[in-house]
């Protein structure tokens, strides 16, 4: 097996042979984030410093082909997506490593290491419960936040209601941090794909509100109606797909 580390300089006080230890003997760590029915996600400690190993699966063959010779890794991707967050000043667990694994013709799995974030919510709390402590500041500081994503043109593919972890401060303000950063695009975004980056979010009416008029105070260039009506048409199609795909899956993979 050919293994391929890559360590983060600025983290030079993470004890690198732990880390390797604590890769190899992944099966053995007990805490674990979520159901790890695709990728798991453990908790460990170095020292004093808590961290997060997430194990990707191994990919079907089309993809152990395409990740060995032409296309970059999972693991490699959301270590240097994290750099790249980071320096365009975008909040997101600190990167401390990464582990590719393949043999001479096949890539098999990969590894990446980030310290562990605690937080207070996600998304996904806004949207169970309405009467959520300052749920509106929390949106329109999310949406904020979402802009800042398209003005420095990342277009974040998995931008849905777990992915981004939020945290309260003292001063009455949130900060946010990106998870899952595996699936994004560099690219300069029109209206249309910053519209759509909002549809994984499934926003209720009252929340598509206070978010396309948030959003119209710092994008000028449409009017608050015509946010509201494309953030709702992109919205509205992806829960269409996904209510599809569900009942598919349901009907025909029922064994599973």
């Amino acid at each position: 097996m050919i293994e391929r580390y890559i360590f983060n300089e600025r983290q030079k006080f993470i004890n690198q042979n732990e880390v390797k230890n604590l890769i190899e003997n992944f099966g053995e760590i007990k805490k674990m984030i979520g159901d790890g029915r695709r990728n798991k996600v453990k908790i460990a400690n170095i020292g004093d410093v808590q961290i997060n190993i997430k194990a990707f699966k191994t990919p079907n063959i089309i993809n152990q082909i395409a990740y060995k010779f032409f296309r970059k890794s999972k693991a490699r991707r959301s270590y240097e997506y994290a750099n790249h967050l980071l320096k365009v000043g975008i909040g997101t667990p600190q990167p401390i490593a990464y582990l590719d694994c393949s043999s001479f013709l096949l890539y098999k799995n990969g590894y990446y290491v980030s310290q562990h974030l605690d937080h207070d919510l996600t998304y996904r709390e806004l949207i169970m419960d309405i009467n959520y402590p300052n749920r509106e500041s929390i949106l329109r500081a999310f949406t904020r936040f979402t802009f800042l994503l398209h003005q420095n043109n990342i277009n974040f593919l998995d931008h849905s209601p777990g992915n981004t972890l939020i945290r309260k401060l003292e001063n009455g303000r949130y900060e946010f941090y990106l998870i899952d950063l595996n699936r994004m695009k560099f690219m300069d975004m029109d209206f249309d794909d910053r519209m759509k980056n909002f549809a994984k979010l499934s926003p209720k009416g009252d929340m598509l509100e206070i978010m396309s008029h948030e959003y119209s105070k710092l994008y000028p260039e449409k009017k608050t109606s015509e946010i509201t009506a494309r953030m709702l048409l992109h919205s509205t199609e992806f829960s269409t797909r996904y209510n599809r795909k569900e009942r598919f899956k349901k009907k025909y993979f029922f064994w599973r």
